[in-house]
């Protein structure tokens, strides 16, 4: 019984010492950002039934413990604000990707940034990884996209984006006019901004008169478009004439104006039908507005993150579109996964193979809610994990003086045979 009062006292010492390991790493990474503590579960070694009177006696003794799992503390951390776009955390179950030296690893820490070349990287330089829009070819952008949907788990790829990144312009097509010419045999005047097929800005004129004589009951205007440069009005690129007519009411019955030319593209010019466009009524205020599509040129502000994970680029001509997607990454068992370091953990066996979650139509979905702005503090109770520490340096203590008492024992033994 003294000898198995040293292993007791020993086993007891190991175990302790390991759990003081646990908190005081715990502790340590109080303030690390996306950092998940471990637990620790202790398992009771072989024990011997004690003999007793008693036909049923469930009175046992031990001979020490040992560790048997420190499993990942899997609760929230607090939130906290961040002045950034790129910090993200997740509010939920999942793991943000990025790449290592080999294989993915997976991390909740979602200080991101980008870097001189514009890759979305981490603090220590590891790359983000997610699903590129392929809307980039050199440093044009060929397709404005709201959102990126994500590829299948096994192709992610380093979120990375080019320093220089231009919208290309798209020529006006078509341009509408809104408004109320009266009744009254004034000239009317109206305008609305074109874009070329340069990506410049030019002007489209309306100019508006009563023909004589009028065939009551509605009234029949002539109507004459130019199209010029915006910044000479000397330089006119076409010049069209046609008549609007409306009934008694004001609807607008036909115009025979239909398109002009706006250095070297077509604009078709839209009145509207009916009152959804322009009118001619006595009783309502004179009026006008316009609106064209078409956009031009811009070159790239800035990336951001928004709270859906998309990476948006904006543009000088007040352009936004998406052109990559942080992945969120899944596993059946979080508990399973291995640390490689700090908040760094990679996939083993008993965590499975990274996966995404799908909706109803089979897409894959990020799968829990993101936030950006905002970074996931630790999620370690410091109250909690120095409570812990007493309790481990107290069993210590008394794991330590076990084994002095039964060294006691020994040499009283020892001296009393001599």
């Amino acid at each position: 019984m003294m000898t198995q009062a040293y292993y007791t006292g020993i086993s007891g010492l190991k175990n302790s010492s390991y759990g003081i390991d646990i908190v005081s790493d715990n502790l340590s990474n109080v303030n690390t950002v996306g950092f998940r503590g471990d637990s620790y579960e202790f398992a009771s070694l072989f024990e011997d039934a004690l003999a007793t009177t008693s036909n049923i006696s469930s009175n046992t003794v031990g001979i020490g413990t040992r560790i048997q799992a420190s499993p990942m503390t899997q609760t929230q951390g607090s939130l906290l604000a961040s002045e950034r776009s790129t910090d993200m955390a997740i509010v939920g179950e999942g793991w943000f990707g990025v790449q290592g030296e080999g294989d993915p690893i997976y991390t909740r820490n979602g200080a991101f940034s980008f870097d001189s070349e514009r890759d979305l990287v981490t603090e220590d330089g590891h790359y983000v990884l997610g699903t590129m829009g392929k809307n980039i070819n050199g440093e044009t952008l060929t397709e404005s996209l709201a959102e990126v949907p994500l590829s299948d788990v096994n192709t992610q790829e380093k979120l990375r984006f080019p320093k220089n990144l231009n919208y290309p312009p798209s020529p006006t097509t078509t341009t509408q006019f809104f408004g109320n010419l009266g009744t009254d045999p004034e000239v009317r005047t109206m305008s609305s901004e074109v874009i070329d097929a340069n990506g410049v800005r030019n002007e489209l004129n309306l100019e508006f008169t009563m023909l004589t004589p009028q065939t009551p009951p509605g009234t029949q205007w002539g109507v004459v478009a130019t199209t010029r440069d915006r910044n000479d009005e000397t330089i006119v690129y076409d010049r069209q004439e046609g008549i609007v007519n409306f009934d008694g009411t004001g609807a607008l019955l036909s115009s025979t104006l239909t398109t002009i030319d706006n250095n070297g593209s077509p604009v078709s010019i839209d009145l509207g039908s009916d009152y959804s466009g322009l009118i001619a009524v006595s009783n309502s205020a004179i009026s006008a507005s316009s609106q064209s599509d078409g956009k031009i040129a811009g070159d790239l502000e800035g990336y951001a993150i928004n709270r859906n994970g998309e990476v948006i680029a904006t543009f000088t001509n007040g352009e936004q579109s998406s052109v990559g997607k942080i992945a969120v990454y899944h596993f059946q068992n979080d508990q399973g996964l291995d640390r490689v370091s700090g908040t760094y953990f990679q996939a083993s066996s008993n965590s499975g193979q990274a996966l995404f979650y799908q909706d109803k139509n089979g897409q894959n979905v990020i799968g829990t809610n993101l936030s950006n702005y905002t970074l996931e503090s630790s999620n370690v109770d410091m109250t909690t994990s120095l409570t812990d520490l007493i309790i481990l340096q107290r069993a210590y203590d008394a794991n330590s003086k076990s084994i002095t008492t039964a060294d006691q024992m020994i040499q009283k033994a020892l001296n009393m045979d001599g």
